[in-house]
C-alpha cells in the first residue's frame, strides 16, 4: 500500500498522447485545440458603424453646416458607397460599413429629420461612433492559442474565422466494466442477493460531461471469462475503467487477469478512505491504461474524480490546477489515511465554505447524490481545527 501523494503522481507520469483529430465545427465544443487559431482577415474587416443615425464628413462641421441633404440608407450587408459632397449624409445603421468621403457618425437622437435633411442639434466629436478595421486583431494575429479548451464563445471565433473543421486533441476510447454476479440490469428486478447495475452508468455519465462516449461491458465473477472479455476489449479501447473486483475476495480476478494480459501494475492499494483497492496499471508499447476503482460507488466515484479526471487533463496538455475550500466545522483526520470526506459547498464574501455530509459508508448512494465534492484531509492524529484550508476535489 502506498501513501496517496505518490499514487497520485505516479498517475500523471503515466500520461497518453493520443495525437490529434478534426472535427467539425458544432463536435468541437469541449475539446481542446490543437492548432493556433489566426485571423484570416482584419478584425473588424472595414470601418463599421457602431450606432445607428447619419454619417457625414466632419470637414462640414468645419465649415458651419448643420443641415445636411440625405442621399440614402446605408445597412449591415451593403457594398461600400461613396458621400457625393460634404454637404450631403447618409442614414447608417449600426454595423454598416462606413462610406467613402465619410468620417463621423451622429445617432438619430442628436439629429432632427425632416423633409429628407438631417440637421444635427448637438456638435460632434471627429471620427466617433465608429469602430475602426483592424482595432480588434489585424490579419495573421493569434486569435486562440494551441491548448484552449473550445467554449461556446470560443466557437464564435472560430466561425468567424471560417473554420468549419477544427484540429483538436483526441480523446481516448474507454470501456467501462462492471463485474459481479450480483448485478442485473436496470429494467431488472432484482432478487434479494441481487442489486441493480450502477457504478458503470454513473461512471458512463460523468464520461459524457468531458465529451467521452464509453462502451459498457459487463463480465461475471469466472476468472477465463474475465481475462478473455478484457483481452477482447483492449484490442479496440485506450482504458478499461473497471469498477469491483480488485480487493482480497477470492472472487476478485482483476488483479491477476491483468497480470496476465501484460498490463504492468504502477500500483495496488492506497493509504486513502475511501477507494483503498484503487489498481492502477500501463502497457506502454501498447499505450493501454487501467483505472481499475473498488466496486463501492463512493469509491468509485471519488477515484474517478481524484485520479482520472486530473489525468485526463494532463494527457491533454492542459494544467491539473487546485481548488480549496473552507471546512466550517472540526474533522478528525485518519492516523494513517487520507481521507476524501463528501461536502456540500456554498459561496460566502468569494470564499467557497464546505460542509460535511454524515453518510453511511462507501456504498451510501444516496448522500454521494447530495455531495458537490470531496475535501481531501491529510492523515494525522489531532483534531484539525473549523475553518481550515483543504483541498477540494469537485465532483458532478
Amino acid at each position: 500500500m502506498i501513501p496517496f501523494e505518490n499514487a497520485f503522481d505516479q498517475v500523471l507520469q503515466n500520461t497518453l498522447d493520443l495525437g490529434d483529430e478534426t472535427v467539425t465545427l458544432l463536435n468541437s465544443t469541449g475539446r481542446i485545440l490543437s492548432e493556433d487559431i489566426k485571423a484570416d482577415r482584419d478584425f473588424p474587416p472595414f470601418n463599421r458603424s457602431t450606432k445607428d443615425g447619419i454619417v457625414i464628413a466632419f470637414s462640414a462641421i468645419e465649415k458651419g453646416i448643420s443641415s445636411f441633404k440625405i442621399e440614402g440608407v446605408l445597412s449591415a450587408g451593403m457594398p461600400q458607397k461613396s458621400l457625393s459632397t460634404d454637404i450631403n449624409c447618409f442614414e447608417i445603421m449600426t454595423g454598416a460599413v462606413l462610406p467613402k468621403k465619410a468620417d463621423t457618425i451622429i445617432m438619430y437622437e442628436q439629429t432632427e429629420i425632416q423633409d429628407g435633411c438631417a440637421t444635427i442639434t448637438s456638435i460632434p466629436k471627429k471620427g466617433q461612433n465608429i469602430h475602426s478595421q483592424g482595432t480588434d486583431e489585424q490579419k495573421g494575429a493569434i486569435l486562440l492559442k494551441k491548448g484552449t479548451e473550445i467554449t461556446a464563445a470560443v466557437i464564435g471565433v472560430l466561425a468567424s474565422v471560417g473554420k468549419k473543421e477544427v484540429l483538436v486533441k483526441k480523446l481516448p476510447k474507454i470501456c467501462v466494466v462492471s463485474t459481479g454476479n450480483e448485478l442485473v440490469e436496470i429494467h431488472e428486478t432484482p432478487l434479494p442477493h441481487q442489486i441493480r447495475k450502477s457504478n458503470s452508468l454513473s461512471l458512463a455519465a460523468a464520461l459524457e460531461k468531458v465529451k467521452i462516449t464509453p462502451t459498457l461491458l459487463h463480465i461475471a465473477d469466472d476468472k477465463n471469462a474475465i481475462e478473455k472479455e478484457l483481452e477482447k476489449a483492449f484490442l479496440t479501447h485506450d482504458i478499461m475503467m473497471l469498477s469491483g473486483g480488485v480487493s482480497k475476495g477470492k472472487f476478485d480476478f482483476i488483479p491477476g487477469a491483468l497480470t496476465n494480459l501484460e498490463i504492468k501494475k504502477i500500483f495496488h492499494r492506497v493509504a486513502q478512505r475511501p477507494g483503498k483497492p484503487f489498481w492502477f496499471g500501463i502497457q506502454k508499447e501498447k499505450k493501454k491504461v487501467v483505472f481499475s476503482f473498488p466496486g463501492n460507488p463512493v469509491s468509485t466515484f471519488a477515484n474517478y474524480h481524484v485520479y482520472f479526471l486530473p489525468w485526463l487533463k494532463r494527457s491533454l496538455g492542459l494544467k491539473v490546477e487546485k481548488q480549496s475550500a473552507i471546512l466550517e466545522e472540526t474533522i478528525q483526520p485518519h492516523p494513517s489515511l487520507t481521507l476524501f470526506v463528501q461536502v456540500t459547498t456554498q459561496w460566502k464574501d468569494g470564499k467557497l465554505i464546505a460542509k460535511t455530509i454524515k453518510g453511511n459508508g462507501s456504498g451510501d448512494l444516496v448522500s454521494l447524490a447530495l455531495a458537490d465534492g470531496f475535501i481531501r484531509v491529510p492523515q494525522g492524529g489531532e483534531e484539525i481545527a473549523q475553518n481550515t484550508v483543504f483541498d477540494f476535489i469537485a465532483a458532478s
